[in-house]
């Protein structure tokens, strides 16, 4: 009754008065249920119910006045007067609107809370006719401090910040709106740790709705538990690695650290989160953190802002004891990706900075990144004449923009062909490959089928179904669609995902030649004399060749095919294709809770957008079967850090939170490379 009145102090004075009439109503209903036994006063109250007049409503609220408070159990009786101090929300949060914020984590928010004198001159405001009055007086026996907070029903709901000074020795009122009828709303009072709980009525009163009390800080430690899965134990891998075999283990770990300049050109994004958590100063600590707890040997980092990167990032993880790169966004952008590796685990063979823009390309006019290492392990002394294969290191952020799936479709294309340019042998096969990264496509997507499968058949395709998942444009009735061929032959990549100076022939020990190459020797002098073994034909082989012939033949001599742009035949077909045989360090499904996995929160929505593919060797797999099998070769894979599931993320408020402070999970896995004699 007490949480009514509160509530009413921000509603207009004309609704202020039924609406307490309409609470009075209701409470005094209840206390007579309570007390009687009998159903006639059930039966009574629901006939006068929609037709009680104001006059009756006011007898029966001053009967309550002067008679129910002193009646009431011990329990129900008013406490001593005191101040009375209200924290709510600038606007009436609601629920579906808002995340649910843990009360410790929210501290100092000035902007939200309004002193006893607001209140009591708001109330004095309001209080113009003798019902209100009544109310007014009830409001002074109230206890000194109190806290409101607004609970919607939505998943997402909001715990108005507390202040310091607020929370000490202060009762909290749980805040849950039913509907829109203020009669039936359910307040309750929550003591705090030091007072003791008043002793509940016998009687169970009717219509009353139970409350649950916030707790006053969220475990985000106990809800973000991430186990670590030791791979190394299964029988699969244990076939795969003798005992005899030794390996150079290192963790990889991919992260988006979410760029302060996205943070705020963003806000609308992050609602749910306390002003104070989205502070770079706030979590920067946070990353630095987690990251030396995890203490990868390779580190692949997204968005990562630039002046952020020369002036902390950097500098910091050198004193960790990594070497770094980095290479910003084109254009205008102010963050980028940057690949990280201790250089007492490796050294660097070679770097190769990607820039997916090309100007006058449509498919490729967009500023996203990637880089290209490879990196040579550093064996520990002692092992005496031993080899260990160098490792390609990628790390990209591909496009968001969910309707672009062709631009996403030929950034993953170039970065595959640089991949294949660094991580190819001099005898054509490839070194280990890890590939890391935002690639904003789900784990149905085409897109992730093509790394992973090696091919896909786009021509046709809906551009937004590249990256099934982030949105379903379905509806639209001009959706872009991905034609043939994707890019141009003036990008110089093939339909292979390779570079066009770069290919092989695909017969070892067959020539081929290029048209301008045989054109050049169709008039020499051994080709217009007849060989003396050719057998003469009149009108055949008994003439030399004319200026009309020559005409004829610079049309007709066209071979059959010629390498530098044999691959537009097959890229018109609409297929594209690679050879590097990648997989995924996670399964994006959760067995134990029967979740998929979730790697970013958008909007309230978990998503899987973040990925480390690393190289294994393909399984002959059964006829029909679309989905390519594999199994560890020199690279296996030894553990991982479990992802969580959507509904967990919801218990902790989303991300960002106080405890994880980027919109992404970080991902992590550990690998080992067979140790080989010299």
């Amino acid at each position: 009754m007490i949480g009514t009145l509160l509530c009413y102090v921000l509603l207009p004075a004309a609704r202020l008065l039924q609406a307490l009439r309409d609470a009075f109503f209701t409470y005094r209903k209840n206390v007579l249920l309570a007390k009687s036994p009998s159903t006639q006063i059930e039966g009574v109250f629901a006939a006068t119910t929609g037709r009680l007049v104001p006059e009756e409503q006011e007898a029966l609220l001053q009967q309550w006045l002067e008679e129910g408070v002193g009646n009431l159990p011990a329990s129900e009786s008013v406490p001593a007067v005191r101040k009375v101090s209200v924290t709510l929300t600038s606007d009436w949060l609601e629920g579906s609107e808002l995340l649910m914020t843990s009360l410790s984590d929210l501290n100092t928010s000035p902007e939200v809370t309004r002193c006893a004198d607001q209140q009591h001159s708001e109330l004095n405001a309001l209080a113009s006719s003798e019902l209100q009055d009544h109310a007014v007086a009830e409001l002074a026996r109230l206890p000194s401090e109190e806290t409101v907070t607004v609970a919607g029903s939505a998943p997402w709901a909001a715990v108005v910040p507390q202040t310091d000074h607020q929370t000490a020795d202060c009762a909290g009122i749980n805040v849950e709106v039913l509907n829109d009828d203020p009669a039936v709303l359910a307040w309750s009072l929550a003591c705090d740790a030091e007072t003791v709980p008043p002793v509940l009525p016998a009687q169970p009163i009717q219509d009353a709705v139970p409350f649950y009390p916030v707790p006053t800080e969220v475990p985000y430690h106990e809800i973000l538990w991430r186990d670590w899965e030791d791979l190394s134990v299964q029988p699969c891998v244990l076939e795969q690695v003798s005992k005899s075999t030794p390996l150079f283990e290192f963790r990889v770990m991919s992260y988006n650290i979410l760029a302060q300049d996205l943070v705020e050109q963003g806000l609308d994004l992050y609602v749910h989160c306390h002003p104070d958590i989205l502070s770079w100063n706030y979590r920067l600590p946070n990353l630095l953190q987690e990251i030396q707890h995890w203490d990868p040997d390779v580190l692949c980092l997204q968005e990562v802002q630039e002046n952020h990167y020369w002036e902390q990032l950097e500098p910091t993880f050198k004193e960790m004891g990594f070497a770094c790169f980095y290479k910003r966004r084109t254009g205008t952008k102010t963050d980028g990706c940057a690949v990280c590796y201790k250089h007492s685990r490796f050294q660097l063979i070679s770097l190769s900075p990607i820039e997916y823009f090309r100007p006058g390309l449509d498919v490729l006019n967009r500023d996203n990144v990637g880089l290209v290492l490879l990196l040579q392990p550093v064996l520990p002394e002692g092992l005496g004449l031993k080899a260990v294969s160098p490792l390609c290191v990628a790390n990209t952020h591909v496009l968001f923009n969910p309707r672009r799936g062709d631009i996403k479709l030929a950034q993953v294309a170039l970065l595959l062909a640089e991949i294949d340019k660094i991580a190819r042998t001099a005898e054509g096969s490839y070194y280990p490959v890890i590939l890391c990264g935002d690639l904003n496509s789900v784990p149905d997507s085409p897109l992730y089928k093509f790394i992973r499968n090696g091919e896909l058949s786009y021509h046709g395709m809906p551009a937004w179904k590249v990256v099934s998942g982030q949105e379903d444009f379905s509806q639209q009735l001009y959706s872009r669609k991905l034609l043939a061929p994707l890019w141009p032959s003036s990008l110089g990549v093939t339909d292979k995902c390779q570079y066009a100076t770069l290919c092989q022939p695909k017969k070892l020990g067959r020539r081929e030649y290029s048209r301008d190459f045989l054109l050049q020797f169709r008039f020499c002098d051994v080709a217009c004399e007849r060989p003396p073994q050719l057998v003469l034909l009149e009108g055949v082989t008994d003439a030399k060749p004319v200026a009309s012939a020559r005409e004829h033949s610079a049309v007709t001599a066209v071979p059959k095919r010629h390498n530098s742009l044999s691959f537009l035949n097959k890229q018109c077909s609409g297929v594209i294709q690679h050879g590097l045989n990648l997989t995924s360090v996670y399964s994006h499904f959760l067995p134990q809770r029967g979740r998929p996995e979730v790697t970013t929160m958008p909007m309230g929505l978990g998503a899987t957008v973040d990925y480390i593919f690393y190289s294994a060797e393909p399984v002959e797999s059964k006829a029909g079967e679309c989905r390519r099998l594999y199994k560890d070769g020199a690279l296996k894979l030894l553990g991982r850090l479990s992802l969580l599931s959507e509904d967990v993320l919801l218990m902790a408020n989303g991300l960002p939170n106080p405890f994880c402070s980027s919109d992404h999970l970080c991902l992590l896995a550990s690998f080992g490379l067979e140790i080989s004699s010299l």
